[in-house]
């Protein structure tokens, strides 16, 4: 697909042709491979997944989007297709080769993809005039990451986000749980069989300011 076709099916709501979507699988499954606790699945995640994910956005009010750990870009095509046309989104990504993939193969205004780590989600808002996330999405593998920078992530996440704000999870076992329910004021939990793997999904806010 040419950078003008992907760009037209996004502004216009249309699917992504099936050879890209097989693209995309085998371009996840490689790195899969490569960095098995990065990723913590094999597949990129279901439609039945990303609905109940997305659900509890309000996106109507939703200007300052932050997604971490985008893989190959389907939830982040998905957020793209429902985000206002004048909010942004922002995608940080680890993996060079995933980071390459979605600006070439999402080319929005409204996304900005950047190199980095979870971690400096407050420094990386601020390199774009933003103070604060309404959203942060993740579908990062908290359970193989190191305790100390697991911590500093959902600190740094609970921080960033605005008043009325959400982080929204999904991973493969409930081993954040006791993290999510320390760090935020509210966690509500949902299953997600219809995936592979079958995903626990935690919905957080922040306490009042």
């Amino acid at each position: 697909m040419s950078i003008t076709q992907a760009e037209h099916n996004v502004s216009n709501n249309q699917p992504i042709p099936s050879r890209t979507r097989a693209g995309d699988a085998l371009l996840f499954a490689r790195n899969f491979f490569r960095h098995p606790r990065m990723l913590g699945s094999i597949i990129p995640s279901s439609r039945f997944l990303i609905k109940e994910l997305l659900q509890p956005i309000d996106w109507n009010q939703a200007r300052v989007i932050v997604e971490y750990g985008p893989g190959v870009g389907v939830i982040t095509a998905e957020i793209l297709r429902r985000m206002r046309s004048d909010a942004i989104l922002i995608a940080i990504e680890l993996n060079p080769d995933f980071v390459t993939h979605l600006r070439s193969a999402l080319p929005d205004e409204r996304l900005k993809v950047v190199e980095g780590s979870a971690e400096a989600v407050q420094e990386i808002l601020e390199r774009f005039g933003h103070g604060k996330a309404n959203y942060i999405i993740s579908g990062i593998p908290f359970s193989t990451i190191p305790a100390e920078i697991r911590e500093r992530i959902l600190r740094n996440t609970s921080t960033a986000l605005a008043p009325g704000g959400a982080f929204l999870v999904f991973q493969f076992s409930t081993r954040v749980l006791e993290d999510l329910q320390r760090v935020f004021h509210y966690v509500r939990r949902k299953f997600e069989p219809l995936n592979v793997l079958p995903a626990h999904l935690f919905f957080c806010e922040v306490g009042a300011a």
